[in-house]
């Protein structure tokens, strides 16, 4: 059963008086467990669908719609799966007490990795969950891998029971699903030969495996279950070396880079970021993997189209990751733009100086760049770094921050987006 939270106004369900609270029992006789089910279970156009109104009244509607149109209704969040490893890199256990509740959940979803994106590592996985993956061909999944060999995962999750992982992606691969993989490092647990069984366990896989990402273990000053070893400039080019030559394997037998190293590694090695022709379509951006590659890209392909901004004071606030890096790129806007552009590198006050990445700075962070600073036409923070409510990570809220500025605050993704747009803006309100 899903529970319908708003009924769009002049929609299908809006005719049928569907209300808020409404529960979907039934569609075409198939019980409705959740989102999933309402999507696929509701892809046709004969539907019948059994309800129970807010009333307690149970009701069966038979409609015939027009193609393609949506029924018009919202519905209740799914409760998340939690997580039921305690891996020593997990994020969660690097936060510190007394943060909103959730944050702490650590979801570990397969719909969810349907969904939106997000990495499971599928060891909360029942035969039931199989069935529904590949009857509703829910492709590709993303997986957090860490290692194929079985003795070296249970020790990376710190969990004794989890399954394993190569018998869990063959039943999924046999079946027709394609998969997204990633591999979180930690020095002495899972690099060595343990990555190289890893890879070839996952070339094996063939085109099924779309790509792997190698991730540099992350910590914050909080992480308390971590036992590895550190992450240094010469763990990082070692793993570089293995990334590079499977990439290369992939590319000459396959036609692609099938495995990637994330930018933190490139930067952790002090090494050049390759161009964005060596990402193909980005297939794992969002974690971090050319990232940096593709603002440079949009900065490029953009900056002939902003305004002219002679004579104003920008100030660029980032994460320390990103210190050495944007100068370049800032040099590229005060070309275009004739602005003078002042990068604000700041250490995060939230999770200490080992978390260097932009889109974790919290509000506070903001504050200490920004606070006081009269000199500024206009200040960039990063976009990432606010959730879709507006709210940074310490719980302080955008809407309410910006306020504090004597300058006007935008956040920006490539600079691009506001530069064009509402910084232009910005100068004539000013």
């Amino acid at each position: 059963m899903v529970r319908v939270t708003r009924v769009l106004p002049g929609s299908i369900a809006h005719e049928l008086d569907w209300l808020p609270g409404t529960e979907i029992l039934r569609v075409n006789g198939r019980e409705i467990d959740d989102f999933l089910d309402w999507e696929f279970q509701t892809a046709v156009d004969d539907l019948e669908i059994e309800v129970k109104t807010p009333s307690g009244e149970s009701v069966v509607f038979e409609i015939e719609r027009p193609e393609g149109e949506p029924l018009g209704v919202e519905l209740e969040p799914p409760t998340v799966r939690r997580c039921a490893n305690r891996c020593e890199f997990c994020f969660i256990e690097g936060l510190p007490k007394g943060m909103r509740k959730p944050l702490y959940v650590r979801d570990d979803d397969y719909r969810l990795s349907f969904a939106y994106g997000n990495f499971a590592t599928l060891s909360n996985l029942k035969d039931r969950d199989f069935a529904r993956i590949l009857e509703y061909r829910l492709s590709p999944l993303y997986v957090s891998v860490h290692a194929t060999p079985w003795e070296a995962r249970k020790k990376l999750l710190n969990n004794p029971r989890v399954p394993n992982i190569m018998e869990q992606l063959g039943r999924l691969t046999e079946g027709g699903i394609e998969f997204h993989g990633q591999m979180v490092i930690v020095p002495g647990l899972n690099d060595g030969d343990v990555l190289e069984a890893s890879l070839a366990d996952l070339w094996s896989f063939e085109e099924r495996c779309l790509s792997v990402a190698i991730v540099p273990v992350g910590l914050t000053q909080f992480s308390h279950l971590y036992t590895g070893k550190s992450m240094d400039r010469e763990n990082a080019s070692g793993l570089l070396s293995v990334v590079e030559r499977w990439a290369e394997r992939g590319l000459g037998e396959r036609g692609h880079r099938w495995v990637y190293g994330s930018d933190e590694l490139y930067l952790l090695a002090g090494r050049d970021l390759p161009g964005p022709e060596f990402y193909g379509d980005f297939p794992q951006i969002e974690n971090g993997v050319g990232a940096v590659t593709s603002l440079r890209q949009r900065i490029r392909d953009g900056v002939g189209e902003l305004p002219r901004l002679d004579g104003k004071r920008i100030g660029v606030v980032t994460g320390l990751a990103m210190e050495a890096l944007m100068p370049e790129l800032l040099e590229e806007l005060t070309r275009s733009t004739g602005a003078r552009f002042e990068l604000l590198p700041v250490e995060n006050s939230l999770f200490g100086a080992t978390t260097t990445t932009a889109g974790l700075l919290v509000g506070e962070d903001i504050r200490r760049a920004l606070g006081g600073r009269r000199d500024l036409d206009l200040a960039l923070i990063p976009a990432e770094s606010i959730n879709e409510d507006g709210v940074f990570l310490d719980d302080l809220r955008f809407a309410e921050l910006r306020e504090e500025f004597s300058m006007p605050v935008y956040p920006s993704y490539d600079f691009i987006d506001v530069l064009q747009h509402e910084g232009s803006l910005a100068w004539s309100a000013a």
